[in-house]
């Protein structure tokens, strides 16, 4: 199983948002690229939150080594 880095979830974001732009999609179809962009922006964000771990973690250890 490939896991997507934040850029290609940001990127299927961006086509999802394309997609639900055309006039011509269903009510369905909609439903269905809303429930996945949702999907892909709380992963990217879960990225982001973990991100925010590490850099602190780092930040902290830099403190303590000095």
């Amino acid at each position: 199983m490939q896991i997507d880095t934040f850029e290609e979830r940001l990127e299927k974001s961006k086509m999802i948002l394309n997609q639900l732009m055309n006039p011509s999609i269903t009510l369905e179809e909609s439903l269905h690229l809303y429930e996945n962009g949702i999907k892909e922006i709380e992963l990217a964000q879960k990225m982001i939150e973990e991100a925010k771990v590490k850099i602190n973690l780092i930040e902290h250890n830099n403190k303590v080594d000095k």
